[in-house]
């Protein structure tokens, strides 16, 4: 892999000052290269053209994809084996969105008879929460609360708000912090005798979420005589959920082969199925399937998922970006950065190999993001004019969901559209002096302040443009970039199903709040923390 590596390093040396633009040519052919360096998947469009990935680096890419075994890692993933092996675990998220008449084997066993069964068990808890015939103390659901943090909360989070337009069950409300304040502001103005609870948690002792659902417990039974009857889990912990009096009925388990992370299509997007309806919700499922089947059919070099990763491997290990930007122009989708970071940072922010050899090259890039048009008066000016170089993804739909207000839609895509070539063309020193020349400066003062308007351009961006925000595209969108994550992967060979960076702060957490209780001592604590505790213990 070090000599795939060193010839793309080469190759970039070689055109790191070439400008992007430069790339498309004069004439009537110009738009060849947006064809050239673009994919489609169904009706979804993704153009990389404004990157400086040119034909050689391209096939570079596309060899050291090759040579690190995409192709057979990918058929292993679908194929059940335990490819996440620091746990031994199949990684299979995949089959939470197969077709009905799949087969999928983990172990010799077929996995796809659990998985609908436990969909045919949401369904009908589902349509009987909506239809009225489940209902609270005080009549039908109106409001329910989704306790649960990291991949538990971040994805059925994101995608509720997304499919807002087909919200037309219960309100959803998400609380993950521990902080007080999220429980607290969230209770506030609800009624407990019309509010169900699902409590988010596969072992049901995440300690985050836990907390949060004795609170939410605690409140509701000031009101409801029996509050576990108003709740829900989503839990392999059966013991644990029947001793906190939740019906097991009401218990939605899913399997150790789906990541937290990568969990929203099954019993976690619970809440997503009360929102928006099983129907929907289905259509949701079609996405992630139909990018499946993309993903699994489509050669490498035309495959929508193995070329965004590539881009993103050549913009973060071959051209040293440490971070990508991602900037839906999509107000729906603005939950989208937030769990993008989860999704590649948690999977990919790894220092060793699958042998626990460090790595040569940095791993995964710090991702961030906002929705435009927000972004432009906050952090755009750093991406046109700052010192370093931030590649940014745009995500754009051709039509929005409200026909009466089409032409701030229009503005909202020739905003986005503007961006990309903006930080393309750049602005020379040149025109900057044109433009205050026409404002009467001359000399020192015309120099200095033409100099403030230049901006340097040749900065890459990524262009995923698609029809509309419906269930399905959400579901594309989001398989997407689960797949992106696992191209990325193989080609650092790393292991992005596993998240043991997660587990030491746990650890300390749990030791340090009796030392905060004054039940034991600072023994063994460095000096700063010791300060600290000193300062903060109630």
């Amino acid at each position: 892999m070090s000599d795939k590596f060193a010839a793309l390093k080469a190759h970039h040396a070689k055109v790191a000052d070439r400008k992007i633009l430069d790339l498309f040519g004069p004439g009537a052919g110009h738009q060849a290269r947006a064809h050239q360096f673009s994919a489609r998947a169904g009706e979804m469009l993704l153009d990389f053209s404004k990157t400086n990935i040119d034909e050689t680096a391209l096939g570079l890419l596309l060899t050291l994809a090759e040579s690190a075994g995409v192709v057979t890692q990918r058929a292993a993933m679908f194929g059940g084996e335990k490819i996440n092996e620091t746990e031994g675990r199949a990684v299979l998220h995949t089959a939470l969105r197969a077709a009905e008449d799949a087969v999928v084997r983990v172990d010799g066993r077929d996995v796809m008879p659990l998985v609908r069964a436990i969909r045919g068990r949401m369904v009908a808890f589902v349509n009987d929460v909506r239809s009225g015939a489940f209902k609270g103390q005080g009549g039908p659901i109106t409001d329910v609360i989704n306790i649960g943090i990291g991949g538990s909360d971040l994805g059925p989070a994101m995608a509720t708000i997304a499919l807002s337009p087909y919200g037309d069950g219960p309100k959803l409300h998400y609380v993950s912090n521990v902080d007080g304040a999220h429980i607290a502001d969230t209770l506030k103005g609800l009624d407990p005798e019309t509010t169900l609870v699902i409590v988010a948690s596969k072992t049901f002792t995440t300690i985050e979420t836990m907390t949060n659902a004795d609170t939410a417990k605690a409140w509701m039974a000031q009101k409801v005589v029996n509050p576990a009857a108003q709740f829900c889990a989503v839990s392999t912990a059966g013991d644990k959920t029947t001793a906190y009096g939740i019906a097991p009925e009401r218990v939605f388990g899913f399997e150790d082969w789906v990541g937290g992370r990568y969990s929203l299509w099954g019993p976690i997007g619970l809440g997503v199925m009360l929102s928006i309806g099983p129907e929907a919700f289905g259509e949701f499922l079609a996405g992630g399937l139909a990018m499946d089947r993309h993903f699994l059919t489509e050669p490498l070099a035309t495959s929508m998922p193995v070329l965004l990763a590539l881009v993103g491997i050549w913009h973060n290990q071959i051209c040293d970006y440490a971070t990508r930007a991602v900037l839906p122009y999509d107000q729906r989708l603005s939950r989208l950065p937030a769990y993008l970071q989860q999704l590649e940072m948690e999977s990919n922010g790894k220092r060793v190999s699958m042998d626990g050899v460090d790595l040569p090259y940095n791993s995964g890039p710090v991702v961030w993001g906002e929705p435009g048009t927000n972004g432009q008066h906050a952090f755009y000016q750093l991406i046109h004019q700052g010192t370093r170089v931030v590649p940014c993804e745009f995500l754009v739909a051709k039509q929005g969901h409200e026909p009466d207000l089409a032409h701030q839609h229009l503005l909202l895509v020739s905003n986005c559209l503007a961006q990309s070539e903006a930080l393309l063309r750049g602005r020379s020193l040149q025109e900057a002096t044109a433009i205050m020349a026409k404002k009467g400066l001359t000399g020192a003062e015309l120099d200095r302040q033409a100099r403030h308007r230049v901006f340097p351009g040749n900065r890459p961006t990524t262009t995923l443009a698609y029809p509309k925000l419906t269930p399905f595209t959400l579901g594309q969108i989001i398989a997407l970039y689960e797949h992106r994550v696992f191209v990325e992967g193989v080609i650092l060979g790393i292991n992005s199903y596993d998240q043991w960076g997660v587990e030491l702060g746990k650890e300390l957490a749990l030791a340090l709040q009796p030392i905060l209780e004054g039940k034991a001592g600072t023994d063994g604590k460095d000096g700063s923390t010791v300060a600290l505790v000193s300062y903060l213990r109630i």
